[in-house]
């Protein structure tokens, strides 16, 4: 990719495709979306290609290359009155990254995924060709392009919108949860009146208790609620070492819930806060992937549709807790309508993600996990999915038929792949 101060012109890409399978952006997918195929297919990193191209203020719109990373974006743009219109649990992702796996944030029941906001996108597609593609242009390839996951093309710069904000601060209210019925209650009537809404739940608790948590509703602070100054970058202090793989159990994840839920007090909190507290809780602390172990984690997310009921959460924890699955970290979220790419995954319904220490039995409780989405008609979201099985993705993806369609269109030699792709799609390594 063209470093940052250099003109930008179409020979500078001319080998991407002719060389590099994939495109990666600051590598912060939990599973092997980003990674190649085989160890001797060159993945092109975007993070030199950072450049910001063109602004807006009057209405917002920014256009800049794909390699510019969301935290220098909100670092350049929160003090000015502007935000990312969406944004995920981490600021450690390119605009690349956030096209390939269409993000979505707290907001999704209001502002959908990130592809909404994205009005153009210049791709280098395999046959060597630089094109802009929009809804109005090449909209198949935008459509696909869309979480998409870089299998369409190598993602050069992106034209989206960004949110105009009346403060740089965050107005929050907390609420202790005593079952996950209350919880998914909660978490609806709080879609109806705040744009972030989204909380954490006991996995491990049973009976009465099961799936008890604490649910989070936030909005941006109005001026004369926010603090005159601008809130500072966050102290990451880091995680110094990789904890023995004995340490996180289900004795260990149960009394770090009990914990966590107990102190909690009073029963609803509220109070503005620093945006990157409220937004990346996990950026505040460096490395902290490392208290999972030598074999690390994965991270299970999936996304069970309203016509399923209320009960598809208690379900879906009633099975979890079955087959032993210890998560120190489950998140739940409302989810909007389906947007506009054609692997994005929310639609209509609650997002539940999880994060699995890795151990024998990981692949086991995936499928079981897998298969009970499928019977409840959700699916799983490819930038966390390490580990589901290719029948399995093709069972809950309807739309997978007229992404391949278009994948084939623009790529008959299959150029582009990744290991997730080979696992998924039987692609040839």
């Amino acid at each position: 990719m063209p470093r940052p101060g250099r003109e930008v012109r179409s020979e500078d890409y001319e080998s991407l495709t002719r060389v590099a399978a994939l495109s990666r952006g600051l590598g912060r997918s939990y599973g092997d979306s980003s990674l190649p195929a085989q160890p001797d297919d060159v993945v092109a990193s975007s993070v030199l290609a950072d450049r910001i191209l063109g602004f807006d203020p009057a209405t917002g719109v920014l256009h800049a290359e794909a390699g510019l990373s969301m935290q220098a974006m909100n670092r350049l743009f929160l003090t000015r009155g502007f935000y990312a219109p969406v944004t995920p649990g981490t600021q450690q992702i390119t605009l690349g990254g956030m096209v390939a796996a269409d993000v979505h944030g707290k907001n999704h029941h209001v502002d959908g995924t990130f592809g909404a906001h994205v009005q153009r996108l210049r791709l280098r597609v395999p046959d060597g060709r630089v094109l802009w593609c929009s809804p109005d242009e090449e909209r198949d390839l935008f459509r696909a392009t869309i979480g998409g996951m870089g299998l369409t093309g190598h993602v050069l710069e992106v034209v989206c919108r960004l949110a105009r904000i009346p403060s740089p601060w965050i107005y929050a209210e907390s609420e202790r949860m005593p079952d996950i019925d209350r919880y998914i209650e909660g978490l609806k009537a709080a879609a109806r009146a705040w744009p972030q809404t989204m909380g954490w739940i006991d996995c491990l608790s049973r009976g009465r208790s099961l799936g008890r948590g604490i649910l989070l509703r936030g909005r941006w602070a109005e001026p004369h609620e926010a603090p005159r100054r601008p809130p500072r970058p966050l102290h990451r202090p880091a995680l110094p070492f990789v904890l023995p793989g004995f340490v996180l159990n289900r004795v260990s994840v149960r009394a770090f819930n009990a914990l966590l839920y107990a102190q909690h007090v009073p029963r609803v909190r509220r109070g503005i806060q620093n945006p990157e507290r409220f937004f990346y809780p996990l950026d505040s602390i460096a490395h902290w992937n490392r208290m999972y172990g030598p074999r690390g984690f994965t991270q299970y997310q999936c996304v069970l549709p309203d016509a399923a009921g209320h009960g598809a959460a208690r379900r879906f924890l009633e099975l979890l807790t079955a087959k032993g699955g210890a998560s120190m970290l489950c998140v739940i979220k409302d989810c909007g309508a389906e947007g506009v790419g054609l692997l994005s995954f929310p639609r209509p319904g609650i997002s539940i993600a999880l994060d699995i220490p890795i151990r024998d039995g990981t692949q086991a409780l995936v499928d079981a996990l897998n298969e009970l989405v499928i019977a409840e008609g959700g699916r799983v979201y490819l930038a966390k999915d390490q580990f589901t099985r290719g029948a399995h993705y093709r069972a809950m993806e309807p739309r997978l038929a007229e992404w391949l369609r278009i994948k084939k269109q623009w790529d008959p030699e299959g150029r582009l792949r990744s290991a997730q792709s080979v696992r998924l799609l039987g692609e040839e390594p």
